[in-house]
């Protein structure tokens, strides 16, 4: 009875859960660095974690769960986010990009307990490599371009 009482009572304990307002204008899939390929696998294996465009499944309403998923939405967002890549000085994106590949390779990300859950969020070894080579192209471009004077 009192393992129920608590479960009952935590539900009241607020979480929130945001979707920032997105301006197209700041993501990056305006800056040509995307391929449009990218946005696929984003799409169904990132999004979630590192957007403004969460989609909240309804475990994330049920305590404790869902401070377990606001948390890791919240730090996703906070190590990149696509919807505010933009806004990140030149170097951030670089250390960004760098860490991408560098999550991709170590099979960090996409994170185990998203995948437990979401099966289709599996990334295959050829995704990650492409994901990687295009984090690894994008980093360079910008050290070209912060080169050339045009950061």
């Amino acid at each position: 009875l009192v393992l129920i009482a608590v479960a009952a009572i935590i539900q009241f304990i607020p979480v929130k859960k945001t979707n920032p307002a997105v301006d197209p204008a700041q993501t990056l899939w305006t800056s040509g660095l995307v391929p449009t390929g990218f946005q696929t696998i984003f799409q169904r294996s990132c999004k979630d974690c590192h957007s403004n465009l969460t989609t909240w499944p309804w475990y994330s309403h049920v305590a404790p769960v869902s401070w377990m998923v606001t948390s890791d939405v919240n730090g996703g967002r906070s190590h990149f986010n696509i919807d505010d890549a933009r806004t990140y000085s030149s170097e951030k994106k670089q250390s960004r990009f760098t860490k991408i590949c560098e999550e991709l390779k170590s099979g960090n990300m996409p994170d185990t307990k998203y995948t437990l859950i979401h099966r289709s969020a599996k990334l295959t070894d050829q995704e990650r490599t492409e994901l990687c080579d295009w984090a690894e192209a994008a980093r360079q471009a910008l050290v070209r371009a912060e080169a050339a004077g045009h950061p």
